[in-house]
């Protein structure tokens, strides 16, 4: 699996960002991928070591919109802990 594609993009919220503030990051990943992959993807794309990372699944959702129904689609979300010293710069919008 290509580095680039595990990580979809870096989750920014009013939590995720309180929870940099203890090292903890979070992305939004591929629904395919295993914590070692996300890891992997984490310490060679951002040059950081890892410590931990927690996954959770979120499945799809109906929704409605007038008379027309739908789903909101599925998403897998990855809290990774990075280790004493290492810190991640991210940059809202790219």
């Amino acid at each position: 699996m290509r580095y680039e594609k595990v990580i979809v993009r870096a989750l920014i919220t009013e939590k995720a960002t309180r929870l940099r503030e203890i090292n903890v990051y979070q992305f939004e990943v591929m629904k395919k991928a295993k914590k070692q992959d996300i890891k992997e993807a984490v310490e060679k794309l951002f040059n950081v070591e890892v410590a931990d990372v927690k996954t959770a699944n979120y499945p799809t959702k109906p929704r409605r919109l007038g008379r027309s129904s739908g789903y909101k689609s599925g998403y897998k979300k990855a809290s990774v802990t990075l280790k004493q010293g290492h810190k991640i710069e991210l940059i809202e919008g790219v």
